[in-house]
């Protein structure tokens, strides 16, 4: 989403979001507008996806959003709200796709782009965090983008999977301190990024980010 449908969607929007959805927001000062970030959040809900966005703008941003789910109605209105917001779709089903939703990002965040994303890849079930991918770990490799941990909270009891949104205002939003590693920056500069060493490394940076997010819904 660049900086004007950004803007235009915060003017168009932002208001829904202040009275129904999101209570609180901690840690924005975290969210600097200097730089740009990968957003690491938890996910629990269909909400996540749209406080992301609303965490976001007025901010020029992209996302990572399925496409091996939702027909009719429900995909027609996914796919206009991905092409709006320039939206790296992605099928998880297929490998080829997930190619190309890696370069696409590490495209966006060159471009100084923010991304937000949810390392675990799919929606927790029972509201537990689950255990970050290692593909957070290859996009902060690839792009130097300080990884920005995020906890959403409320939202599992606002929309479950499977069950209607309750518009009760009590989404929180916890935003953590940026986090960078140097050493395995350093590191990953020497060695073929298909290597096991390699791989190693993002496992690494995907753990302490999602410790970072753990200690963050924890608060």
């Amino acid at each position: 989403m660049n900086r004007f449908v950004s803007f235009l969607s915060w003017v168009l929007l932002g208001w829904f979001f202040e009275l129904f959805v999101v209570k609180e927001i901690i840690g924005k000062e975290n969210f600097s507008k200097k730089k740009n970030y990968i957003l690491a959040s938890n996910h629990v809900s269909h909400l996540d996806w749209m406080i992301g966005c609303y965490l976001c703008v007025p901010r020029k941003y992209t996302f990572i959003g399925q496409v091996d789910k939702m027909t009719g109605i429900k995909g027609i209105l996914r796919d206009l709200t991905y092409f709006w917001g320039s939206t790296i779709a992605v099928d998880r089903n297929d490998p080829d796709s997930k190619r190309r939703a890696v370069i696409k990002a590490i495209e966006f965040l060159k471009k100084g782009y923010n991304l937000f994303m949810f390392p675990e890849g799919t929606r927790s079930r029972d509201g537990n965090l689950q255990m970050f991918k290692r593909g957070v770990g290859n996009l902060y490799l690839q792009t130097g983008a300080p990884i920005l941990p995020v906890a959403m909270i409320g939202t599992y009891q606002m929309m479950p999977p499977g069950e209607k949104i309750k518009l009760n205002r009590s989404a929180k939003v916890i935003v953590g301190k940026p986090l960078e590693f140097p050493n395995e920056l350093e590191a990953a500069k020497n060695i073929d990024s298909n290597s096991d060493e390699y791989l190693r490394l993002c496992e690494t940076i995907a753990k302490k980010a999602e410790d970072q997010v753990r200690r963050l819904l924890a608060q």
